[in-house]
């Protein structure tokens, strides 16, 4: 259960399949460790690969990580999760990852990753949600929104939503900078 308290929280998504000796895992694990040294609270869905680096890395630092899980999987969350907020369909756990953020950050992953991605990049474009990071934080992603201009209707307005990050490093300069005026939410 998670008391009435306010956090800036961050919510990170990403692949649950990388394993971690890869690259991205440690880089997300990276990202967590400094977004909790900046007294930020992690979000991830919960489970395995990105999610669970970016639990661990915060966790090691001592900050505080949620994780929305489903209700229908079978897999048990990572470890490294200090609160669980359960959800038993798929819409209600986005809207829990997507609505108590003060920005985001995507790391590559399947269609899970991208319909998550698509989802806040939506709501920041129509204004359903005040304007805020989301950072997309790998090599893999220029190209993907290169070739989402190029095949569907997406503009290079609609592109300014989006910051592009190298690595942890730059991603949480990102993070820390364009969220200080982005509204705290109380969490109930």
């Amino acid at each position: 259960m998670i008391e009435n308290t306010t956090y800036r929280i961050v919510t990170i998504f990403g692949g649950s399949k990388c394993s971690s000796d890869s690259a991205e895992y440690k880089d997300a694990e990276d990202l967590g460790r400094r977004l909790a040294e900046a007294g930020f609270t992690i979000c991830t869905g919960g489970y395995l690969g990105i999610m669970e680096a970016a639990s661990r890395g915060a966790r090691e630092k001592g900050g505080r990580v949620f994780g929305i899980v489903m209700n229908q999987f079978k897999s048990e969350p990572n470890r490294y999760l200090t609160d669980k907020v359960a959800t038993d369909h798929f819409y209600d756990r986005l809207q829990n990852l997507i609505t108590r953020s003060v920005g985001f950050v995507a790391f590559r992953g399947g269609m899970g990753t991208v319909t998550e991605i698509s989802l806040v990049w939506n709501k920041l474009q129509t204004r359903v949600l005040e304007r805020r990071p989301l950072v997309l934080i790998g090599d893999c992603w220029k190209e993907v929104v290169s070739a989402w201009q190029k095949n569907l209707v997406v503009s290079d307005s609609d592109v300014s939503f989006l910051d592009f990050a190298d690595n942890a490093e730059q991603a949480s300069r990102i993070i820390i900078e364009k969220s200080k005026g982005v509204r705290l939410e109380t969490i109930v």
